[in-house]
């Protein structure tokens, strides 16, 4: 028996089943490839979803984290830590954020957008509408697990089985400016959750004259509009965050932006960033927090993580590496292959029928990490720092899956 299935057999004895059963258990990596315990390489097009922006073992992250731990890992938020100010600083800088901008961190995007709908529900008892004033969200959204998050996340097969969930949420038809306007003359909106990309519906772009219009929308209700930019943003579209590609916002500036998975490079850390004074002052002493929240460890992995894309120029690279990668697949001979959508290296290639998880088992099984994020589209978002190289080496093994698999 392997390695690789000892290690599952316990793995199935012992964690709670939530997951199903992994894939494979991995043992190390390094730049744009992973290891699993039985010793076989594979090229990551997935980044652990969106996450490990620069790779696995980038040496400059690696003496970063290594040194903070030998410094001080963990404080109360009594504390405040250099690496905290620091990053602060540096993340309104990227998001182009006004005087009176904050930033809230925490530990992943999940409870960023909690902190989102929180300063959405601080917004509505400040315009007096704490009873009936609705949060809007959109169908085919995803915002996270927790019971907040849930509640504005649309796919029902993970959201119902917790009915009932917060109340005054309203999903409107992704898309279609006329149900948005709708929802808005129907009564009071606090504010509306969303998405530029929708990642985990297909890596699905929302159009930016819906965006345009809820923002519009949201000005003449003196409502907030929220940018869930966990997935898109820390240069994975190509920019700092979606919202500054105008071919996905239009040229918005939201109220309020959730970040997490790529802004630390693979530890653990999420937030909010509020714009504007009068937007930020909602939030006051006691109102929010969270007790690893801002840690100095994940911190000094997030400034790390910021140097590394800015020095090597990975704003670009992901631009250039995304548009190969479309191009190529575009191009491609193999007839399960009907169209490829995305920004930067965040990218989807629709397949002719629903066999997703087949081709990304096929995949992996040649040495290469995809996932079906639909039951006919395969997600690919690699690290940023990939290479030319490397994405003609993903797109000849994604080019020879056979078009012949079975259906999902």
């Amino acid at each position: 028996m392997s390695t690789s299935n000892t290690l599952l057999e316990s793995y199935a004895q012992h964690h709670m089943n939530v997951f199903g059963t992994p894939l494979r258990v991995l043992d190390h990596g390094e730049g744009s490839y992973v290891w699993d315990v039985d010793g076989k390489k594979y090229l990551d097009f997935l980044a652990g979803i969106a996450v490990n922006s620069v790779g696995y073992s980038h040496p400059a992250w690696v003496q970063a984290v290594s040194q903070q731990a030998g410094r001080i890992a963990h404080t109360s938020n009594y504390f405040a830590t250099v690496p905290q100010i620091e990053l602060s600083e540096k993340l309104l800088e990227l998001a182009d954020a006004p005087a009176g901008s904050r930033v809230y961190f925490a530990n992943s995007g999940t409870e960023g957008n909690e902190a989102a709908l929180k300063l959405i529900k601080l917004h509505a008892n400040a315009r007096g509408h704490a009873d009936n004033a609705r949060i809007l969200a959109l169908t085919h959204s995803f915002h996270g697990r927790t019971l907040g998050a849930l509640s504005v996340t649309w796919k029902p097969v993970i959201r119902e089985p917790y009915n009932p969930l917060l109340p005054h949420v309203e999903f409107v038809e992704a898309g279609n400016k006329e149900a948005l306007q709708a929802a808005f003359e129907a009564g009071p909106v606090a504010g509306i959750i969303m998405e530029l990309i929708q990642g985990e519906a297909g890596v699905l772009p929302v159009g930016t004259d819906y965006v345009q219009e809820a923002r519009r929308l949201c000005d003449e209700h003196n409502a907030l509009l929220v940018i869930d930019e966990v997935q898109t943003g820390m240069g994975r579209t190509g920019y700092w965050f979606a919202f500054q590609n105008k071919e996905l916002s239009g040229g918005i500036r939201p109220d309020a932006i959730s970040f997490a998975k790529g802004v630390a490079g693979g530890f653990p850390m999420g937030g909010l960033i509020t714009f504007g004074q009068e937007v930020s002052q909602l939030f006051t002493p006691g109102s929010h927090g969270s007790t690893f929240a801002g840690n100095p460890l994940a911190t000094a992995a997030g400034l790390a993580t910021v140097r590394i894309v800015e020095e090597e120029q990975l704003l670009n690279n992901a631009r250039e590496r995304g548009q190969q990668l479309r191009d190529a697949l575009a191009h491609s001979k193999n007839p399960l292959f009907v169209g490829v959508r995305g920004a930067g290296l965040l990218n989807a290639v629709q397949l002719a029928y629903p066999c997703a998880h087949a081709a990304a088992s096929w995949a992996l099984d040649h040495g290469l990490i995809v996932n079906a994020v639909s039951e006919n589209a395969l997600r690919i978002a690699p690290p940023l720092n990939i290479t030319a190289e490397q994405i003609e080496e993903g797109v000849e093994i994604l080019n020879s899956i056979p078009s012949n698999l079975p259906r999902d």
